[in-house]
């Protein structure tokens, strides 16, 4: 059977290198670009006029929460309208394998739901069998190590709990996982001590994979927390991604001018790279000390009283007639939105040169508007509007940056041979539109976005079946 032939024609390619842009036109033959130049006599089954429109790689979203939306909604709007082709899952120290126990711990819970697979192979077959828009890349969960093999999740694992974590470990990369990840700021990791995390980090750095870490603490022992990730990496020999990079609570604004140095430092005895979103609100399980820190907070979500999804807090205290930690209480288990950053620390954190971009974002009835906004809102307001970096260097750290850091053979760039993950947007309408109150609003501007040498958005979703791949760090990670 002959391979389906796409031409872009007319484009402004920025190809994901950082190194500018070029007119030129794009030959798709099957689910690889085949050439970049001039059209001429080239045939094809397919021709796609891109005058005036900019055709770059599809995004990577190097820190989603979409685990299990890959299963349920597999269109995966709020990333396709997005231009985000490629989502890395298993974040914060939180995977949907391995994991067996019925009654799993929040945060686990909120983003397990009722799914249950013993080891990755078992995942990665439902991935396949229910194929995503997006090609996805998975790490594997530090907490679910935890909650496999320990019976009191309050304690620092013993050698025997060590070693048991050790072979689900080895077997999730061998299997495929392209890194662990963990998170100690969490109920049910926050009794780990350092060298617990580092001996999974040593199996890690032996197969090449990375080390994604939500530190210990974001407010005010952040300098100490860093320096634990840099250590848990350095001793694991292992790449470090630092997860949604931020300073939380108001007596620690500004203190992005101690932690960034600190990261550049750490970068001088390893790999070292960052993760961050483009808001001054993050949203995370519903926790009191979160809700008292933040300026306001708005539920997400909530298993025990769903009518308060939307609501601010202060507005459901009133109403239930208790404190705000009363309600948190009454509320749980749920998620939150919280107003905790200062908008000079988030955009010096996004501005610096080792910045890549994640949404962070959660699935839910009321998300934060970061899971349908991320990517465009860094293209349109910030370095359009506000011209924090250049077209060419935002597309940079979307793309062929994380797809180098990640691994991610073949994704993250426009050139012959590369996979045709492939975005096309108007780059004077390319914005975001979700808000805090109306947070699932799909962006403007993205026009066409490829997967795999198909399209999944033209000015829409595609009412076809999806053309994601699961990316194993065994094929370095490609298809």
């Amino acid at each position: 059977m002959l391979e389906k032939r796409t031409i872009i024609q007319g484009a402004q390619i920025i190809d994901g290198s950082g190194s500018g842009s070029f007119g030129a036109d794009i030959l798709v033959v099957g689910d690889r670009i085949a050439e970049i130049g001039n059209a001429g006599d080239w045939a094809a089954d397919e021709t796609v006029d891109a005058t005036a429109l900019i055709a770059c790689p599809g995004f990577i979203d190097v820190h989603s929460h979409d685990d299990a939306v890959l299963l349920d909604d597999p269109k995966n709007t709020p990333k396709i309208s997005q231009g985000v082709t490629t989502v890395v899952v298993g974040n914060c120290g939180l995977s949907l394998a391995p994991l067996s126990v019925a009654d799993a711990p929040s945060p686990l819970h909120q983003l397990s739901g009722s799914y249950r697979f013993a080891d990755f192979p078992s995942y990665f077959k439902a991935l396949e069998a229910n194929r995503p828009a997006v090609n996805v890349a998975a790490l594997v969960g530090h907490t679910n190590l935890r909650v496999q093999t320990m019976s009191d999740l309050t304690k620092t694992a013993s050698a025997s709990e060590i070693e048991a974590m050790k072979r689900l470990c080895s077997a999730a990369l061998e299997a495929g996982a392209i890194g662990i990840s963990s998170g100690l700021y969490y109920p049910p990791a926050k009794a780990a001590d350092w060298q617990e995390v580092a001996e999974l980090v040593k199996l890690v750095g032996e197969v090449g994979g990375v080390y994604a870490a939500h530190i210990r603490d974001e407010a005010d022992d952040v300098l100490d927390a860093i320096n634990e990730a840099t250590r848990i990496a350095r001793t694991g020999s292992a790449p470090l991604v630092i997860s949604h990079h931020k300073v939380m609570g108001e007596r620690n604004f500004g203190r992005s001018r101690e932690t960034l140095p600190l990261i550049d430092a750490a970068a001088e005895h390893g790999k070292v790279g960052f993760d961050v979103y483009p808001y001054i609100a993050g949203a995370s399980m519903l926790l009191p000390e979160l809700a008292a820190d933040s300026a306001r907070t708005i539920i997400s979500s909530s298993e025990t009283h769903p009518e308060f999804v939307g609501y601010d807090l202060s507005d459901v205290a009133r109403e239930l007639c208790c404190s705000e930690a009363t309600a948190v209480e009454r509320l749980s288990p749920g998620t939150a939105v919280y107003f905790l950053m200062d908008e000079a620390d988030m955009t010096r954190i996004l501005a610096h040169p080792m910045a890549m971009i994640g949404s962070d974002g959660i699935p839910g009835n009321h998300p934060h508007p970061r899971l349908w906004g991320t990517f465009t809102r860094v293209l349109g307001h910030f370095s359009r509007d506000q011209k924090l970096f250049s077209l060419v260097e935002a597309i940079h750290r979307m793309t062929g940056k994380p797809a180098e850091f990640f691994k991610l053979k073949d994704r993250g760039l426009l050139r012959s041979g590369a996979f045709a993950d492939i975005v096309l947007f108007d780059e004077h309408k390319i914005i975001d539109k979700a808000t805090f109150e109306q947070p699932q609003q799909a962006s403007e501007g993205i026009c066409h976005v490829m997967v795999n040498g198909e399209f999944v958005w033209r000015d829409g979703p595609v009412a076809t079946s999806g053309f994601g791949c699961v990316l194993r760090r065994s094929d370095g990670p490609g298809k």
